[in-house]
C-alpha cells in the first residue's frame, strides 16, 4: 500500500457534494470485485446514498479489501437499511473466457447500474470509467478508498460474490470455493491440480487454462489405450 493512500473514505462527502453542486441529486457509487480471481463470476455493485447527514456508523466504512469478513457481513445490513438504493450485476466465467475481463467488468457495472430504482443521473466509479454509458460518470483513482458511495458498494459486491461463492462450495464440492472464493491461494491450486478444473473455472487464466489442458490430454491418452 503506498504511503499516501487513505484508508478511510472521505466523510465530507467531497466528490458526491460537487456532484450535487454540478446539479446532480442521484449520485451512485460502483465498484467491482473478483477481477483476479481464477473462478467464479465478476461482480458488480451500484450504491446511491442520501447525501445529508451521514449515520452514526459510517467511520466504519471502507475499502472492502480493508475490512475482515465480519466487519464487511456486519455492515452490509446498515447500508442496505440507509441506502436510497441498491443494485448488483453479475457476469459468468463463460463471458470473461470469451470476451475478456476488461469486457465482462464493463457489463457487470452496466447491470448493477440498470437493477437501480430510482436511476441515478451521475456515477462515481472506482478507477475507470464505462465505455458508451449513456449517463455522466467520472473515474475515481482508488475510489474505493476515497469516496465513500464507492467504498459502500465495494462492500455490497464484496459480500454479495462471497455468498455466491459459498453457494458454488455446495454445487462444486472439493475446491473450498466458500474459504478462498476463487482466489489463487496455495489450496485452490492444489486442488485445481487434484481435480482439474470446474465448469466455473476461468480458461481465460494462464493457471486453468493449463490444468484443462492437461486433463483433457490425460483423457486424450487413456481413450487411446482402450
Amino acid at each position: 500500500m503506498s504511503g499516501n493512500r487513505m484508508i478511510a473514505p472521505d466523510l465530507k462527502l467531497t466528490e458526491e457534494k460537487l456532484c450535487l453542486e454540478q446539479g446532480f441529486s442521484l449520485i451512485a457509487g460502483i465498484d467491482e470485485v473478483g477481477r483476479g480471481c481464477l473462478a467464479g463470476p465478476v461482480v458488480a455493485a451500484a450504491v446511491i446514498l442520501p447525501l445529508g447527514r451521514l449515520p452514526v456508523w459510517a467511520h466504519r466504512v471502507k475499502d472492502s479489501k480493508l475490512l475482515s469478513p465480519e466487519q464487511r457481513e456486519s455492515l452490509v445490513p446498515l447500508i442496505q437499511r440507509f441506502a436510497v438504493s441498491i443494485g448488483t450485476g453479475i457476469v459468468t466465467p463463460d463471458y470473461i473466457d470469451n470476451y475478456g475481463m476488461t469486457r465482462a467488468v464493463h457489463l457487470a457495472m452496466k447491470r448493477a447500474i440498470k437493477k437501480l430504482s430510482p436511476q441515478p443521473d451521475m456515477v462515481l466509479v472506482d478507477y475507470l470509467t464505462i465505455p458508451n454509458l449513456e449517463l455522466p460518470q467520472k473515474g475515481l483513482p482508488e475510489g474505493d478508498s476515497r469516496c465513500f458511495s464507492i467504498a459502500c458498494a465495494s462492500i455490497i459486491a464484496k459480500v454479495f460474490r462471497d455468498h455466491l461463492m459459498a453457494e458454488m462450495d455446495g454445487k462444486f464440492p472439493g475446491y473450498g470455493f466458500a474459504r478462498h472464493k476463487g482466489y489463487g491461494t496455495e489450496e485452490h491450486l492444489e486442488c485445481l491440480r487434484r481435480l482439474g478444473p470446474s465448469p466455473i473455472h476461468r480458461r481465460l487464466f494462464a493457471p486453468v487454462r493449463e490444468w484443462a489442458q492437461l486433463s483433457f490430454g490425460n483423457l486424450f491418452e487413456l481413450s487411446g489405450k482402450r
